[in-house]
């Protein structure tokens, strides 16, 4: 029998970790495959010793050096750590994104400041603020859930944050005013779009049902469908999470691209189990 690995992170307390793996564990029992639920550090790395190892693993968290360790075995995973990588910093995913010409905010990298140091006196930041002007948006490159994201109002809260971030990865972002409390999250397996939903916030700037957002499924326009799909790409993602945000006349714009998206609320709204069409995905591909 094919066997496979669901790994999630072991050291998060939230059960919103395990019940992601769950879904998927149960996709691929209901498909045939033995699947084995694995907190990431139940595998030691131990990088002088034989393991016993599935046929393949699905890689739920970010611990990027475990899927290269799996790989380094011979073990394919999805999705390919070094898409997670990508993906997982901001800063390098709206490089990739920008290189190949998808609408997106105005986005600016901001320099590597070490913690001990500071460029206030430099003149760059003012070049900043002249860009983008207030409100904009200030994103840390590690963060999920619409956490470490944060509007920006002016300038007192500018150089306050920017002096909080020394030596962490962060981008400045052009704040999209048509986009306030919404946006929209699609879900692709293998290039395909498998379910999508509109999501909103009376009461913040973000629209993430973990910030308190509510949700809704969608029709997809033809726009939207073209520009998700071609993040993904972008990317590299064969399992990706692509939030949209409303730009000038409705026309979308990618805020960002998740390759560890969890598809729990996209199930309570849609009905729509993406862990179903992953593991048909992932067993066509091996096949």
């Amino acid at each position: 029998m094919t066997t496979c690995w669901v790994i999630y992170n072991g050291s998060l307390v939230s059960d919103k970790f395990a019940d992601q793996a769950r879904l998927v564990a149960e996709a691929a029992e209901r498909a045939g495959v033995s699947a084995r639920m694995m907190k990431n550090y139940e595998t030691v790395m131990d990088l002088a010793s034989d393991l016993d190892l599935p046929d393949f693993a699905v890689l739920l968290d970010k611990d990027i050096l475990l899927g290269y360790f799996l790989e380094s075995r011979g073990v394919p995973v999805y999705n390919d750590p070094a898409i997670i990588d990508l993906c997982d910093n901001k800063a390098t995913q709206y490089i990739r994104l920008a290189s190949l010409g998808l609408p997106m905010p105005k986005t600016i990298i901001a320099p590597k400041v070490y913690p001990n140091f500071s460029i206030l006196e430099s003149g760059y930041f003012e070049q900043v603020i002249e860009q983008l002007g207030f409100p904009l948006i200030i994103k840390e490159g590690h963060g999920s859930f619409g956490m470490k994201v944060y509007l920006i109002e002016d300038e007192a809260a500018f150089y306050k944050k920017v002096e909080e971030l020394r030596g962490i990865d962060f981008v400045f972002q052009e704040f999209i005013h048509t986009s306030r409390g919404r946006d929209v999250r699609v879900n692709i397996v293998g290039g395909k779009i498998v379910a999508a939903m509109y999501r909103h916030s009376e009461t913040d700037f973000r629209a993430n049902i973990t910030n308190g957002g509510k949700a809704s499924p969608i029709d997809l326009t033809e726009a939207q469908k073209k520009l998700a799909l071609q993040a993904a790409e972008a990317v590299g993602a064969i399992f990706a999470g692509v939030d949209l945000l409303f730009g000038e006349d409705e026309e979308p714009l990618v805020c960002e691209v998740n390759a560890a998206a969890h598809i729990r609320n996209i199930l309570n709204v849609t009905g729509v189990n993406v862990a179903d069409a992953m593991i048909a995905y992932i067993l066509e591909d091996l096949a």
